[in-house]
């Protein structure tokens, strides 16, 4: 009874914020959605693409179920997978991500939360796992990356929140005046650390 509880918690929140990482390229331009926006070469459009990948391989490989979608060998990982090229377009990039969706979610229903799974690329004696772990794990991914999208996606335009329906509309004198507020009491606090 437990397991399938933990199972359908863990797979309703993997679903949850697979949206919600999508959501982050509604309404951008084809250059937001891509450019760098850190100084590693972050970008919206490679989380997504990242995200699908690991999604992929630990759904996949892991359970003897390669994703049908070709995948670059784990050994022979370049970062590729973080950036959109100029011949991939966005909606090649969220198909694959849908697509990996349905893969991982048949394995997900299919398997029990003790099924197990082998990954090849963790550190012994990590290597053998099972589905509750992956399912952990995935999702810790997920929600890592969706939250660097909330960040970027801020950055660009301000735009905030999960989904549509909870975005709160951007008040440009009101955030002005709470950053200012946070401000004075990081420069009123920076003497006393110092």
């Amino acid at each position: 009874m437990i397991d399938e509880f933990a199972k359908d918690n863990l797979h309703g929140r993997l679903r949850r914020d697979r949206e919600a990482l999508l959501w982050k390229l509604d309404g951008l331009s084809e250059y937001d959605a891509r450019r760098p926006l850190t100084a590693t070469g972050t970008n919206l459009l490679g989380l997504v693409k990242h995200v699908a990948t690991v999604e992929a391989r630990y759904f996949g490989e892991v359970f003897d179920r390669p994703s049908p979608e070709p995948l670059p060998r784990w050994d022979d990982y370049d970062g590729s997978d973080l950036w959109a090229t100029e011949d991939e377009s966005r909606d090649q990039i969220i198909g694959f991500y849908r697509r990996t969706w349905e893969h991982s979610d048949a394995t997900i229903n299919e398997l029990r939360l003790d099924s197990p799974g082998h990954v090849p690329w963790w550190p012994e004696p990590h290597r053998n796992a099972n589905l509750f772990a992956i399912m952990v794990h995935v999702l810790g991914e997920t929600v890592r990356h969706a939250g660097h999208a909330d960040i970027l996606r801020e950055g660009l335009d301000g735009r905030t929140g999960m989904r549509a329906e909870y975005e709160e509309k951007v008040d440009a004198d009101a955030r002005a005046a709470y950053c200012a507020k946070i401000e004075r009491a990081a420069r009123s606090a920076a003497p006393l650390t110092t």
